[in-house]
């Protein structure tokens, strides 16, 4: 990996560097070529459940594997399936919902309305958030977005929008307009509501 770079290695060899070592009773590629069959079937076969049950795979080693797919997936992968109704959006966002701090994220979207990349913006306090136009529109410019959906919760259980939820509203979707990037909604979670700006007409 040193020499050639992450790219050159096989599947099986970037399981061995994840797993790291194996145990007394199975070694480092017994345990990756198990994994690498259950890969095979998709990620979804990819479960907690299911790697704990191979024999030498300790809750820490599926810890790292569950969670190095999930930072793909939430940075890397290009989903193909364009985001064209608010409920295509929040399917992406339910994560949010529960959280115990107020999260803004911003998804980039390509002109097909497909997602390249959701990122966290900031994390609040209890009630509070700030996003600056700066840090949302920064890696929406490099991954060459043809639009952004912004959302954060409401760990209150209120969806309905502050003052200030409105200011950085207004304050993103001009800034959007000026880059060439619009906003295409600013969506905010409760645990059991949501509320968006667009279909509010309020961008």
């Amino acid at each position: 990996m040193q020499r050639k770079g992450v790219a050159a290695l096989s599947d099986f060899e970037l399981l061995e560097v994840l797993i790291g070592s194996g145990t007394a009773g199975a070694d480092v590629g017994t345990i990756s070529k198990k994994i690498q069959k259950l890969l095979q079937k998709g990620a979804d076969a990819l479960t907690f459940e299911a790697l704990t049950a191979i024999k030498g795979v300790s809750i820490a080693t599926a810890g790292k594997i569950l969670s190095a797919m999930e930072l793909t997936r939430r940075h890397l992968v290009r989903d193909v399936t364009p985001l064209v109704t608010r409920e295509d959006i929040l399917a992406r966002l339910g994560d949010l919902r529960t959280k115990q701090q107020e999260h803004f994220v911003c998804l980039s979207l390509d002109g097909g309305q497909r997602l390249i990349a959701q990122r966290t913006i900031t994390i609040g306090t209890l009630d509070s958030v700030l996003a600056h136009p700066r840090e949302v529109f920064a890696d929406a410019i490099a991954d060459r977005a043809a639009s952004v959906v912004v959302a954060h919760n409401h760990p209150s259980g209120d969806a309905s929008p502050s003052a200030q939820d409105i200011a950085v509203t207004q304050q993103l979707a001009a800034s959007g307009q000026l880059l060439g990037i619009p906003l295409a909604d600013h969506i905010i979670l409760s645990k059991t509501d949501s509320f968006s700006f667009r279909k509010h007409q309020m961008i």
